[in-house]
């Protein structure tokens, strides 16, 4: 009866260790997920200051261009 005890009580504490160890997977994957997220949100914002600043640029360009040509 004591062995049945002991044997219960090792399964109960196993399953309970499994089960907060996929809780913890959990919560560090939406971690990871929202780190992706923040970073990929400040590329874009990145690159689309990029583009605005080289399409700034190029209507000085064509502008200062035409002003040489008239």
């Amino acid at each position: 009866m004591k062995s049945i005890k002991s044997l219960l009580v090792l399964a109960a504490l196993s399953v309970s260790s499994l089960a907060m160890a996929e809780g913890g997977a959990d919560r560090t994957f939406a971690h990871m997920e929202h780190a992706r997220e923040m970073s990929l949100q400040a590329y874009q914002a990145t690159q689309q200051q990029a583009e605005t600043t080289l399409a700034s640029s190029h209507t000085e360009h064509t502008e200062h261009a035409k002003g040489l040509t008239q």
